[in-house]
């Protein structure tokens, strides 16, 4: 069965180009989501190839490592491609086959960009998630965004 694509975009209230700046610097994520990434080891360069493991506090639901490597990355167009490669057990949507993630960042006018996520995923089974469960993943990621924009808002000159 082909992989199922889920997708969605929100509305940052930061220039696209500081958010991708922190997008292309894994290693600033414990910085920048402190209390919910606790490390980010980078093997590469950054360019496809580069392999990602996060490791999230274990006091998150769902915290362990997650390992990733990314497919594409494409600076003047700010869009990066990572397929997951590991997951802690206990996932909050369980084992999936498959599962690779689009992540772009369009400027959207003075001070203001648009996150825009797809995710394509592959059950073992073949069958697909529950629209609840597909948005856990959509908001996961969401959710991290969140914590990038909190923490630059808070930070004006950081990534600017």
């Amino acid at each position: 069965m082909a992989p199922i694509s889920i997708s969605d975009e929100r509305t940052v209230a930061l220039p696209a180009e500081r958010v991708w700046k922190v997008f292309l610097d894994p290693s600033a994520m414990p910085k920048v989501c402190a209390g919910f990434i606790d490390a980010v080891e980078v093997k590469g360069d950054g360019g496809p190839g580069t392999v990602r493991t996060m490791k999230v506090n274990p006091a998150v639901k769902g915290g362990g490592l997650f390992k990733s490597h990314v497919v594409a990355c494409d600076n003047s167009a700010r869009v990066i491609k990572l397929e997951v490669l590991d997951v802690p057990d206990g996932s909050k949507v369980g084992k999936l086959k498959s599962h690779l993630t689009e992540a772009k960042i369009e400027a959207a006018g003075v001070g203001t960009s648009v996150a825009k996520l797809k995710v394509d995923y592959e059950l073992e089974d073949g069958s697909s998630l529950s629209p609840e469960k597909e948005k856990i993943i959509l908001n996961s990621y969401f959710d991290l965004l969140k914590m990038v924009e909190d923490y630059l808002v808070a930070h004006p000159t950081e990534y600017a």
